[in-house]
């Protein structure tokens, strides 16, 4: 699967709804070239959302790219069952499927065989080092800052996904969904099986601790 040019989007920007829907119906009507571009929209979300939530040690033994070609060619076999009864957006759709796919690299590297991983001294605490902060930060870089400006920039992402990472899994979990994974209120309710009012507050509650906290290291 390569980039199509019909796509219109970079590969680190979040996918179109409203495009996604355009190429749904274009694939419905059995126009094969749809199905690369439907698919590579959404391969920078998907890449996203398996970076933030690979366990570290697992990490260690797979290849993030590995899933993520894993997910996109499990999401072409499977195209025909969505669209013959498309029960949540495309994107959540693809989300799950990865979702599995990180549960299955989870119990392959961590839980069985004869060689636990747990045994080898990990590089950090799985989803709590300094390199996971790093990882966050590197999710908000700007690329047009220049050197000067993008120094004092790094520094606020350090501190912010510092801040991240100390909130409790609950508000975490929003923080990521909404900021780093780019969905919307609606697609991160339906991911933590919220109600929209209910993700929401949850939002404006973790984005109230964020800046407590961030004010408080200043």
């Amino acid at each position: 699967m390569t980039d199509s040019p019909e796509t219109g989007l970079e590969r680190d920007q979040p996918a179109d709804p409203a495009v996604t829907m355009v190429l749904l119906d274009r694939v419905r009507r059995g126009d094969g070239d749809a199905v690369n571009g439907l698919l590579e929209r959404h391969r920078a979300a998907i890449r996203r959302m398996i970076d933030l939530r690979m366990d570290r040690v697992v990490q260690r033994r797979v290849d993030a790219s590995d899933i993520v070609q894993d997910v996109l060619l499990e999401a072409n076999r499977r195209l025909g069952d969505y669209l013959a009864n498309p029960t949540m957006p495309f994107g959540l759709w693809l989300r799950h499927m990865a979702r599995d796919r990180l549960i299955d690299a989870h119990r392959r590297h961590r839980v069985a065989g004869s060689r636990s991983l747990d045994r080898e001294v990990p590089l950090v605490t799985a989803g709590r080092g300094d390199d996971s902060q790093l990882d966050l930060a590197d999710c908000l870089a700007d690329r047009e800052l220049t050197p000067a400006a993008a120094a004092t920039w790094r520094e606020l992402e350090r501190r912010f996904a510092a801040a991240v990472e100390q909130l409790d899994e609950a508000d975490r979990q929003i923080v990521l969904l909404r900021h780093f994974e780019h969905l919307s209120t609606a697609e991160a309710a339906d991911v933590l099986g919220l109600s929209k009012p209910a993700a929401g507050m949850r939002y404006l509650r973790a984005m109230r601790r964020l800046r407590s906290m961030l004010e408080g290291s200043a």
